[in-house]
């Protein structure tokens, strides 16, 4: 019974706790995790978006030239992204940085999709 106790407490002291207070993290292990939240966030907001812009381009006859845009993007910015956070391989900021820039990176391919969509 006690080693069953403590191997339950084990686990969840293993388990990651959920996303600290992002406005006032000062541990580099706070600002990945936060870092991290954000980039979801911001792939959540383009996988939203794609399904807009996927329909518009449907209704165009362009979606497989979209598909196409898409794909390539995403290998792109997973490559260029870890590229960018390589010189910071073995380090503690490494995520950081890779988060940051798949955040800004998807951001920006956010707005492109939105200004493909509109419909003039």
């Amino acid at each position: 019974m006690i080693f069953l106790a403590l191997a339950m407490m084990v686990q969840s002291a293993a388990e990651p706790s959920a996303v600290p207070d992002c406005e006032n993290a000062t541990t580099q292990a706070a600002m990945n995790a936060c870092s991290y939240a954000e980039y979801q966030a911001a792939d959540a907001a383009l996988n939203a978006q794609w399904k807009i812009a996927r329909d518009v381009a449907k209704s165009r006859d362009l979606f497989g030239e979209l598909l196409r845009a898409q794909r390539r993007w995403l290998a792109f910015r997973d490559a260029h992204c870890e590229a960018v956070a390589a010189r910071y391989a073995g380090g503690s900021i490494r995520p950081l940085i890779h988060n940051g820039c798949l955040t800004e990176l998807t951001e920006t391919r956010n707005a492109q999709l939105r200004e493909m969509s509109e419909t003039n």
